[in-house]
């Protein structure tokens, strides 16, 4: 088999498609201690030693709390039409309940309004993964307070700022949050305990729900929905075995996370396998589905990498490895996925809102970055999604992750994301070789 290619002859997208990048706010933001932010689980996570590499945390980030006008320019001199980015929780309530933080609020403010006057149409997703601490002491996403203290605080950034926001993302991949937070235990808040895992699986479903019934509450007109990291799995070889390992593995995967949202419904061979004692099955009580299914304006898809599950419900790499290490660069498995979703749930409307690879980004003594295997891999995937839309697939919008190379997680600042290269040492920015090709892309309205 080999790698999928691009396309021969030019691709032209719909003239009114939302070609953007996505950030979030843990990773860009930095101003840990500033105008009344509170502790977050990351803050935690990050300052305890081993946890990231380097010891690097999001104190300073891209310092992006100081130099958002300049970056707002950036996203302008790019053509960006539609900017995904995420409001800290800690910054609007520093303890996780109670009145908003003016200081917080009036941030976010600013940054919708440098959006709306350079015609950058906001994304605004509500939780990227910065937990309040004061919450996580109390038992984080383990307790199903946490879904209700999620909804005051929708609440309150609904009253605040919803007149300037056009759509509204609830919870970013809680997948990741359930896999590296619960099971790996290389993300906040740094478990390793199944059971508990599942719980918090429910509980973030729960949280989006309420949040969506939360907007429609204050008769606000945007629109909103979940962002999901969504991973086509195939089985790794044609054995009976293989197939129906793949069909649990997509259960945990994505069904999961689908089915409850667009269904109403958990997956029934999820909920079998976890067993009938399981918190997540305990935990579940009645019209908490109904609220969870509340109807959604939009879903947003995050692909990154295929799976391949063996006969005995492991993994194993088909496709050459990015620097990641997990990720397979597979284009195809965005066409698959994209169409998996309309063909499963129904012709509702799609936005990528992250895609995208780390690369080993130097910046040159001309003041240049070379980063050709990321214009190759964008290229391939941007193919993929066009041959999604020409197949019938209702999607919107594209956003590169990341906008700006960024704090990476466990992984530090090691990792480099973004279309804009970041000199950390001087908070320099420097655009890249694909910051140049997307911004050609936008203004062609393809390749």
């Amino acid at each position: 088999m080999s790698i999928p290619t691009g396309p021969v002859g030019p691709l032209r997208f719909p003239r009114d498609f939302g070609w953007g990048a996505a950030t979030s706010a843990y990773q860009i933001e930095g101003a840990a201690k500033e105008d009344g932010r509170g502790e977050s689980v990351w803050d935690t996570f990050s300052r305890t030693p081993g946890r990231t590499h380097n010891g690097d945390t999001g104190d300073v980030a891209a310092d992006h709390y100081h130099r958002y006008a300049e970056d707002l320019d950036l996203m302008r001199d790019l053509g960006l039409r539609s900017y995904r980015f995420s409001i800290s929780w800690p910054r609007i309530q520093p303890d996780g309940t109670g009145a908003p933080n003016q200081r917080g609020l009036d941030f976010y403010r600013r940054l919708l309004d440098g959006l709306h006057e350079r015609g950058i149409a906001p994304m605004a997703t509500l939780f990227h993964w910065d937990l309040p601490q004061a919450l996580q002491d109390l038992g984080g996403w383990e307790e199903r307070d946490t879904a209700l203290r999620f909804a005051d605080y929708a609440d309150a950034v609904f009253h605040a700022l919803g007149d300037r926001v056009p759509a509204w993302l609830t919870i970013n991949e809680p997948k990741t949050v359930v896999q590296n937070g619960y099971l790996d235990g290389h993300h906040a808040p740094g478990r390793q305990d199944p059971d508990a895992a599942y719980l918090v699986a429910h509980h973030l479903q729960l949280a989006h729900g309420l949040a969506v019934h939360a907007l429609r509450a204050t008769g606000g007109t945007g629109r909103i929905g979940p962002a999901f990291n969504l991973h086509p799995c195939y089985p790794a070889d044609d054995s009976p075995e293989a197939a129906t390992a793949a069909q649990l593995y997509d259960g945990y995967e994505n069904r999961l996370y689908l089915d409850s949202v667009l269904k109403g419904s958990y997956p029934q061979d999820v909920l079998a396998d976890l067993g009938p004692q399981s918190r997540m099955v305990r935990g579940i009580r009645d019209g908490d589905l109904a609220v969870i299914s509340a109807p959604v304006d939009l879903l947003a898809v995050q692909y990154y990498t295929p799976i391949y599950v063996t006969a005995d419900g492991g993994t194993e790499p088909r496709w050459p490895t990015t620097a990641a290490g997990w990720q397979q660069i597979y284009p195809d498995g965005m066409y698959d996925i994209l169409t998996r979703v309309t063909r499963d749930y129904g012709p509702i409307p799609l936005t990528v809102t992250e895609n995208g690879l780390p690369t080993a980004d130097l910046l040159a003594a001309d003041d240049t970055v070379d980063d050709a295997g990321r214009i190759s891999f964008l290229r391939d995937h941007l193919a993929a999604a066009h041959q999604a839309i020409t197949a019938g697939v209702p999607l919107e919008s594209f956003h590169v992750w990341s906008l700006l190379d960024n704090f990476e997680w466990n992984e530090g600042y090691d990792q480099r994301w973004g279309l804009v290269y970041v000199d950390y040492p001087t908070q320099r920015r420097v655009l890249k070789s694909s910051a140049h090709w997307y911004r050609s892309v936008i203004a062609d309205s393809g390749f």
